[in-house]
């Protein structure tokens, strides 16, 4: 079997952490692995494979030779590093948004439209994290009829937020417990024992003029503008609200859709249950719906609480969730590589 060089660039991160812990897990054949990252971490060692790998500092000429890059770092570094990833021959699975909206690179869930991942010129796009776990849920749906639009309101865990997300609930729950007043830092206001209805910016002016200013953030518009590309639904409506919540990890999202020919609950139910990567719950320890630990450290979307719309009768609505770190990010990412190399 051939064996691939595969870099990864923000190996110290978060995602950059799990993307290591996938390649293991997914068997990927790797010849070489080169962890890529700032000055700062570069000279220090990540596991794989049993064995301490050097990290590098990443530059232009870190990518010579390699089959893939995949990418874990914010969107400003991705652009300035993927002119050198694409020189250098590699294919660049990118997991920020710098490329998702790029007519000319893929925007790929495997499981959804695997193929468009082989139209890639260099550049492949990870879609958002909760795009993903919603898009898991709903796909098995829109084959049977097609999605015309969404209600959508995710409840996302503070490691959504990084390792400053899941230090910050620490902090307050611990200054709470010893009856201190919490330190604000990472978010807007306290989210220990809160909810925080905001993240990410303003949709703002770096869209079009009818899209500017709507009261939505850009993470809100996601769903929409992403979900369009995967589903190949250029006309897909979704109205969405986007919930930081006092969870550690695994995004939650509530889900109302309307499809265009009329979708029955048990018809809605089999398609669910039948599409791959995704486990739909009926019975549960007693319950008919998932919950964020029970889809933690692991790569399937749970789906529940599927029931027919009451304002809609083409409509349903259902609740699911999913490890926004692993299926969100990290394992999504693996899983186009894994698709790229068994192609070849």
């Amino acid at each position: 079997m051939k064996k691939y060089n595969v870099a990864i660039l923000g190996a110290t991160g978060a995602v950059g952490q799990e993307m290591l812990k996938v390649l293991e897990e997914y068997e990927i054949p790797v010849n070489e692995l080169r962890p890529l990252a700032s000055a700062r971490s570069a000279g220090g060692t990540v596991k794989f494979q049993g064995k301490d790998v050097v990290i590098q500092e990443a530059t232009d000429e870190s990518f010579a030779g390699l089959d893939f890059v995949l990418g874990a770092v914010e969107g400003d570094m991705s652009q300035r590093f993927a002119p050198a990833i694409k020189k250098s021959g590699a294919v660049y699975i990118d997991n920020s948004s710098a490329f998702r909206l790029d007519p000319e690179v893929p925007l790929v869930v495997p499981e959804i439209n695997g193929a468009d991942a082989y139209e890639n010129k260099g550049i492949i796009a990870n879609p958002n994290c909760c795009t993903i776990i919603a898009l898991m849920a709903v796909a098995g749906i829109a084959r049977l009829s097609p999605i015309e639009s969404m209600v959508v309101c995710t409840y996302q865990a503070v490691s959504g937020a990084g390792q400053n997300g899941i230090r910050e609930l620490e902090q307050q729950m611990a200054a709470i417990a010893a009856g201190e007043q919490p330190v604000v830092k990472t978010f807007a206001t306290q989210i220990a024992l809160n909810v925080i209805p905001f993240i990410d910016a303003p949709y703002g002016n770096d869209y079009t003029k009818e899209e500017m200013n709507n009261d939505y953030t850009k993470e809100e518009m996601k769903m929409q503008n992403e979900g369009r590309r995967i589903l190949h639904a250029p006309e897909l409506k979704v109205n969405c609200t986007c919930v930081r919540v006092p969870v550690m990890r695994s995004h939650s999202i509530a889900v109302t859709l309307r499809t265009r020919e009329k979708v029955s609950v048990e018809a809605a139910k089999a398609a669910v249950a039948a599409f791959p990567g995704v486990r739909l719950i009926e019975d549960y320890e007693g319950r008919c719906y998932p919950t964020p630990l029970d889809t933690t450290d692991q790569d399937l979307v749970w789906a529940g609480r599927i029931r027919e719309d009451l304002t809609d009768d083409k409509g349903l609505t259902l609740w699911c969730c999913g490890d926004q770190i692993r299926k969100g990010a990290a394992s999504n990412a693996v899983q186009i590589l894994k698709l790229l190399a068994e192609k070849e």
